[in-house]
């Protein structure tokens, strides 16, 4: 039987049960959204999430899915959901992987590439078309909930056209700044902020952005100009020692201010991404999801990857790189990774 003509047996018995009595208020739970008739119409999707999804794990907490995008152990992730984590651990299908190296790391993207010492994967198979021309409505499957042995698969549907979802707030330093004689001087550093990774302290003076001389807020703005989160510039300070160079990178106030950036419909949305904008393309579904089911590959009825789910945006909406971004993505950072 078909995928297509199995879900939609499962779902004209659901419809059948709900009119059974309109005294009965819910379905008997293997026929809800996520019980298992329902679920058995993805088999064939679940049966390559548990063969070619990861599951990232610091302790027992579940930080993030992974997807297996080679034979040899290289496995992609959300980056930001294993920054600055110790100790990970990765298990693909049955097997577990207590040494994970974090390889490299695309900041634009929000995807890492992990390594693991294996032989025997199985990568996922990519589409051949473009996934942001599938159509709304389109059936798409990812990981759900994980046990220490199975992956079960949720079932959802392609929700708006493809797009790139601009860095909420714009793109950000992380610096607070006050003008004085001395030129633009650094107020604050943000904790957490790409400014605190390179260094800056307060009392710093900008000096230039991409040698642009700054010497008033407005400087600094115009220098920024329509960069987006994950990008790095380079910034000149002066300190007391003299001039410093460093590469600041920059992110999203929204991921940067969270707290402050809440709204009503982000405190009802659960565990949304801590990164959830930014991204130069995806496209969108409805499949239930939280920041540490996100990672893992998002596939269509046959089992060929479409995507990798990279942000739960809010309690409507998930956001997936499409494939062609995707296997490029791996390519370049395994490429990279050979020639360091």
């Amino acid at each position: 039987m078909s995928a297509e003509r199995s879900i939609l047996l499962s779902f004209a018995t659901l419809i059948g049960l709900a009119s059974l009595s309109s005294a009965q208020q819910s379905l008997e739970s293997a026929f809800r959204t996520t019980g298992a008739e329902v679920v058995a119409a993805f088999d064939t999707p679940r049966q390559v999430l548990q063969t070619s999804s990861a599951v990232i794990e610091q302790g027992r907490t579940q930080l993030a899915y992974g997807m297996v995008v080679s034979s040899d152990g290289a496995i992609l992730t959300k980056a930001s959901e294993i920054e600055g984590k110790t100790g990970l651990t990765v298990r693909v299908d049955r097997q577990a992987f207590d040494e994970v190296e974090i390889v490299a790391v695309d900041p634009v993207w929000d995807v890492a590439l992990l390594r693991v010492d294996a032989d025997d994967l199985v990568p996922v198979e990519y589409i051949d078309e473009d996934a942001g021309d599938l159509q709304h409505g389109t059936w798409v499957v990812a990981n759900g909930a994980t046990s220490r042995l199975a992956r079960r698969a949720l079932g959802g549907v392609i929700s708006a056209n493809a797009r790139e979802i601009p860095a909420a707030g714009g793109a950000v330093l992380g610096l607070v700044m006050e003008v004085t004689d001395d030129g633009v001087r650094v107020e604050e550093v943000v904790e957490g902020s790409g400014a605190e990774r390179a260094g800056l302290e307060k009392g710093d003076i900008l000096v230039a952005i991409d040698g642009m001389v700054v010497g008033i807020p407005e400087d600094i703005i115009e220098a920024m100009g329509e960069r987006s989160a994950g990008e790095s510039i380079q910034l000149r300070y002066l300190r007391d020692d003299g001039e410093h160079d460093v590469e600041v990178p920059l992110i999203a106030r929204e991921e940067l201010f969270a707290e402050q950036m809440m709204t009503r419909n982000d405190m009802m949305s659960g565990a949304f991404s801590k990164r959830r904008s930014g991204f130069p393309r995806v496209i969108q579904h409805d499949i239930l999801s939280n920041r540490s089911t996100v990672g893992g590959p998002l596939l269509d009825l046959d089992g060929r990857c479409v995507g990798m789910n990279i942000a739960r945006a809010n309690r409507a909406e998930s956001f997936a790189i499409p494939a062609a971004e995707v296997r490029e993505i791996a390519a370049r950072l395994m490429d990279g990774e050979e020639n360091s």
